[in-house]
């Protein structure tokens, strides 16, 4: 789309009815600093999203529409891209469903779809039900994937940010297994380059990357395996040869203190949870007394996709959801990703 203040067109997805989702999108909706920044709209149900306003206390309209010319892009108003759904009154606050399941998947699906065919310039989802969606027979692992197939991306990557700390996967939803088989050179060279690219299109000019071992201790030489001599030592050789500033394999115990330190502008984790543990430690706070979450920050970009997404790194918090109390810090975050991508795109 064109817009005369480089400001972009975001769809934003509600995630699942059962979660938090719609209710960190009303906050985020009725945040009128969103409006400074990009033009949103939510797509999603109207009687999910009326619920959810109601019971998070903001004063917000609601702009139903079938078509982006429609929006309003006002302050105080949520132009919603209505999806009908049958039996939406079944849906319960903390319970798996099809129905929730089904609308959440077409709420990604519209947003892909709004993006490919540039009525919009980015999207940013809000949390789903892995079980949920594939109870629907939507047979997914999760939004990475689903994008990846609806915009036939072959080589595609996950990368979190959160301030200084941003970290990049070799795999995500696999066995642990299997994800030591998939520490494979071709694949490590391939998430550097993306993080390369990524970082300098966030505005770093002249990234340095951390890559992590796969092994403890990046396995001493050998000692505790051979991953890191025989695969990732040779992706770190022609990533350099290629003028990358990359460095490792460093001990994963290590990597990331250092990078939070400022060390390294971005880390490759070889593994999900390699990853993703210590980046929710840095992003997530628990408040004891209340037994909640009273901060939970980071943003989940996929890289090499044809369009822009990002989304909160966090999921559906069925616990505490329906009780008016999900900080909507991750959504507000992921927008503003969305809006630096699309700004350096144009």
């Amino acid at each position: 789309m064109s817009n005369k203040n480089n400001i972009p067109v975001l769809a934003v997805t509600m995630g699942d009815p059962a979660g938090i989702g719609p209710e960190i999108a009303a906050k985020t909706f009725a945040n009128t600093d969103v409006y400074s920044i990009c033009k949103p709209v939510l797509i999603g149900n109207r009687q999910i999203m009326a619920k959810a306003i109601k019971l998070v206390g903001v004063d917000l309209k609601i702009n139903s529409i079938k078509d982006i010319a429609e929006a309003k892009f006002e302050p105080g108003t949520m132009d919603l891209y209505h999806l009908e759904a049958e039996h939406v009154a079944d849906i319960k606050f903390g319970v798996v469903s099809a129905v929730a399941g089904d609308l959440a998947f077409r709420a990604v699906k519209k947003a892909i779809d709004l993006a490919l065919t540039k009525e919009v310039d980015g999207t940013v989802t809000g949390p789903i039900h892995k079980g949920a969606i594939n109870a629907a027979g939507h047979h997914f692992s999760g939004h990475t994937e689903i994008y990846a197939h609806y915009t036939n991306t072959a080589k595609y990557a996950m990368l979190l940010a959160e301030e200084d700390l941003r970290v990049i996967h070799v795999s995500t939803h696999v066995s642990l297994r299997e994800a030591c088989d998939r520490v494979k050179k071709d694949r490590i060279t391939e998430v550097i380059q993306l993080l390369d690219d990524s970082l300098k299109k966030l505005g770093i000019t002249q990234p340095k990357i951390g890559v992590a071992g796969l092994n403890p201790h990046s396995s001493d030489n050998g000692l505790f395996g051979w991953e890191e001599k025989e695969e990732i030592e040779p992706a770190l050789e022609y990533a350099k040869s290629i003028g990358i500033d990359a460095v490792g394999p460093v001990p994963p115990d290590t990597l990331f203190a250092m990078a939070k330190g400022g060390k390294f502008d971005g880390c490759v984790a070889m593994y999900h949870d390699q990853g993703h543990i210590p980046f929710k430690v840095v992003g997530f706070n628990w408040d004891k007394e209340k037994n909640v979450m009273k901060s939970v920050k980071g943003v989940n970009i996929t890289l090499g996709l044809p369009i822009i997404r990002t989304s909160v790194d966090h999921g559906t918090a069925f616990e505490v959801a329906g009780k008016g109390v999900a900080s909507p810090d991750a959504l507000h975050l992921a927008i503003e990703y969305a809006t630096k991508l699309y700004q350096s795109e144009t």
